[in-house]
């Protein structure tokens, strides 16, 4: 086993990364190793889509699966062997309709295949022990003592920030974004890593690459939610529960959701959002169901103690899963689409039932508590109509500074930097959060500026998006760059959506970002020097000190 893509990873002066017989997210070395694999795998069905695409051959359905596939590597998403090994056979399975789609093509046009690379043509073993026996010659640090660390960075900075596009790819395709273009870049780059490429240039070239699909990436979701589920509303919402039969949805799976909300109408079960589902009560298309009463619980990293008391059902959308086994709650955990964990019940298909009868068997709450609320929905469509009255404010003089803060959040120590950060922001400024880094402090009371509410919660993740549109607008009104704007970001991270999102603003020329709690693990220290060089990222230090360096840079 070795895997370094979260900030859990173990981290010694040997070297950083989980090389042991579990690692620190609860993933086995059985699970990690057969994960290796499947990327490998996945890798080898890009190379023939890439070659199939240069002879006219463009297979959808690969394109769809590849993604889905490679997401459930991701940290805290999928937990269970067996359907690793399920995704491994079927992408096995893919290279091979592919190869042969591409032979045939080849020889309809008169023409030889190409010589694939050895990547494209492993055979995936029928025996568990000897594909673990394989998957060692997979490790994603091989080749470390022939090509370096950087190289080995380098090389896990794209493959980690294509996961994080790949999940937000399958997110855009379940509410029916897909765009063939979209996907042989994928597969381009895919088929790139596979190579072990050791080109500093071209690795730092392909992270780029990757910053810049992943804006399409995250315009392609933007349209599905809002086409969808219309442009969400700023709305007020209870974070604590009301009386009554209960189920908790967590993970980001706004279509899911929806799924829950129609089958649960009349039943008498009152449903929550958990983490990065609560900004979906800003969604119109949510509005029509009373039974969606508010959000209960925090960030992902609480949920064996969260999950344990909710006295309910729970269904896990997406990641992020831990172990159900701590809290003791694994028979009322419900997993689905590519989340797993082994002996959890896995709903495939549209059904909730199980989850439904799940939940009125459970007690539920038996009184309400004293609500506490926060507000959601400043996305795109809002924060533009919002945005003359901005302008307005910031000429007067009344608005000084935008603070971005936000991200994943986790169990570290040091986070509580975030909410010190956003307690500390001057009353002059606007604080603007997404992700479920915002529950650090998205129950303080922040107020307004003339009318204009100073805590800005822009929904989950990937709605990067439409804090980056706001920021062109501001820029376009000013006549400045973005960098000039009084803008600074303030980024947590923990896994591979995060890392994503980074190489996203990187891409579009966003300097001066800081990040935490801690660097990477697979970031050397010349690294983080190379990318203070070149765009100026920083990582956080005091909050007194990042906040004077950040005013007075405005």
């Amino acid at each position: 086993m070795f895997c370094v893509q979260c900030e859990h990873t173990i981290r010694t002066p040997q070297g950083n990364g989980c090389s042991f017989a579990q690692g620190m997210c609860g993933k086995t070395a059985e699970v990690s190793d057969l994960q290796d694999m499947l990327v490998h795998l996945l890798q080898a069905v890009s190379l023939y889509a890439q070659a199939a695409r240069k002879v006219g051959v463009i297979d959808v359905e690969v394109d769809e699966y590849v993604p889905q596939a490679f997401f459930s590597t991701l940290t805290n998403v999928n937990f269970d062997p067996d359907r690793i090994i399920a995704f491994s056979e079927r992408a096995q399975a893919f290279r091979n309709i592919l190869k042969t789609k591409y032979a045939q093509a080849c020889q309809a046009q008169g023409i030889s295949p190409a010589a694939l690379p050895s990547a494209a043509e492993y055979r995936l073993p029928d025996v568990k022990a000897v594909m673990l026996s394989d998957a060692l010659q997979f490790a994603l640090n091989r080749q470390k003592k022939e090509v370096g660390e950087d190289v080995i960075g380098l090389r896990l900075l794209c493959l980690y920030g294509l996961k994080g596009a790949a999940a937000y790819m399958e997110h855009a395709r379940v509410l029916g974004q897909t765009d063939t273009e979209v996907a042989g870049k994928y597969h381009d780059i895919m088929a790139f890593l596979a190579l072990d490429p050791s080109d500093v240039n071209a690795l730092f070239k392909c992270s780029m690459d990757i910053g810049h699909l992943n804006y399409r990436i995250m315009q392609m979701l933007d349209t599905g939610e809002t086409d969808t589920f219309g442009h969400p509303e700023p709305t007020r919402l209870n974070l604590r529960p009301v009386s009554g039969k209960a189920m908790l949805v967590s993970g980001h799976d706004y279509h899911d959701l929806e799924l829950l909300l129609e089958q649960t109408a009349g039943r008498g079960i009152n449903v929550y959002t958990h983490g990065e589902m609560l900004p979906a009560h800003a969604y119109p298309a949510f509005k029509k169901y009373p039974h969606l009463v508010g959000n209960y619980g925090t960030a992902w990293q609480n949920q064996q103690k969260e999950f344990a008391a909710f006295p309910g059902s729970i269904v896990m959308t997406s990641n992020c899963i831990i172990s159900p086994e701590v809290g003791k709650y694994g028979a009322r955990i419900f997993t689905r689409s590519i989340v797993g964990w082994p002996g959890v019940v896995h709903i495939e298909g549209s059904d909730f039932s199980a989850a439904i009868d799940a939940a009125l068997a459970m007690p539920g709450f038996t009184q309400d508590a004293e609500p506490v609320y926060t507000t959601t929905g400043f996305a795109r469509n809002a924060l533009m109509a919002a945005a003359p009255a901005v302008i307005e404010q910031v000429r007067a003089g009344n608005i000084k500074h935008f603070f971005l803060i936000g991200g994943c959040d986790g169990d570290k120590t040091q986070r509580t930097y975030f909410t010190d950060l956003a307690k500390a922001v001057p009353a002059d400024s606007i604080v603007l959060t997404l992700a479920c880094g915002k529950f650090r402090f998205n129950d303080l009371e922040f107020g307004d500026i003339n009318g204009i509410p100073r805590f800005l919660d822009v929904g989950q993740c990937n709605d990067t998006y439409s804090a980056i549109q706001l920021a062109l607008a501001l820029a376009k009104e000013f006549e400045c760059g973005v960098n000039e704007l009084p803008l600074s970001l303030v980024l947590s991270w923990f896994e591979q959506k995060a890392i994503v999102v980074l190489l996203t603003l990187l891409a579009l020329g966003i300097r001066n970002i800081r990040v935490g709690p801690t660097a990477p693990g697979f970031l050397s220290d010349n690294l983080i020097s190379i990318l203070n060089k070149e765009f100026g990222l920083k990582l956080i230090s005091t909050v007194e000190q990042d906040m004077a360096d950040m005013l007075q840079a405005a």
